[in-house]
């Protein structure tokens, strides 16, 4: 149903006075929207506060979030930011802690390739998504293979740059599970590039991080590089 502040008062054609003071009129009832709590949903709100700042963007856009279609994005908007930036209310042994195994007997590089990710540009607030590969070597531990991608997850899930993301997911793995070295690679579309500024809808970017072995012995690299740009069928 919509607002009482958005229904007109009157059928009958304005006067010259009347038209003289609608501004003023128009002042007061986007004071007042801006105020107002968001209707039918304000006492079951779980992030009122959110959810207002969401309805408040939509005003200074010069939209009407009492209409049909906006009634409940403040309440999508907030859901929605709450869960892509979860991974902040987590650390990554909360993720690891529990799935670390001794393999004493296994010492070659162990990969888990191609991990999708989504994630949110800080700067622009704009998506950036694409694949994460992870490689580390055992230094007498091995981690369940699940916990990499939600490793991936627990820092994609944040106001983030690649470029930080990437180290993150190397950096974390190397203090928690003391291996050898830990090599990542990450390869992502970023709509911040796209859908603004120079516009280029076919660019990519491309991270690495690398520890220990991987960071000092350049062939062990080129096997990571190798075997992460490798399709899974074995081609190129």
């Amino acid at each position: 149903m919509k607002s009482e502040f958005l229904k007109p008062k009157t059928t009958s054609l304005p006067s010259a006075a009347d038209e003289a003071e609608s501004p003023k009129i128009d002042e007061r009832r986007d004071s007042r929207l801006l105020a107002m709590p968001h209707l039918g949903h304000a006492a079951s709100s779980a992030d009122p506060r959110l959810e207002s700042l969401a309805r408040e963007m939509l005003i200074e856009l010069g939209e009407d979030p009492e209409r049909e279609g906006l009634i409940r994005t403040p309440h999508r908007v907030a859901k929605s930011l709450r869960f892509l930036t979860s991974g902040s209310e987590k650390e990554p042994a909360d993720v690891l802690n529990g799935a670390l195994f001794d393999a004493d007997e296994y010492s070659e590089m162990v990969l888990v390739k191609e991990i999708e990710f989504y994630s949110l540009c800080e700067h622009h607030l704009l998506p950036f998504f694409g694949t994460v590969s992870v490689a580390y070597l055992p230094g007498g531990k091995v981690v369940g293979l699940s916990k990499i991608p939600r490793l991936v997850d627990l820092f994609a899930r944040r106001l983030q740059l690649q470029e930080r993301l990437t180290k993150q997911i190397a950096g974390s793995l190397q203090q928690l599970l003391e291996p050898r070295g830990v090599a990542v690679t990450a390869t992502a579309f970023h709509l911040c590039m796209a859908m603004r500024g120079v516009a280029k809808q076919q660019s990519v970017t491309t991270t690495r991080a690398f520890t220990g072995e991987f960071l000092s012995n350049p062939q062990l690299r080129k096997e990571f590089l190798d075997e992460a740009g490798r399709d899974s069928d074995g081609g190129k």
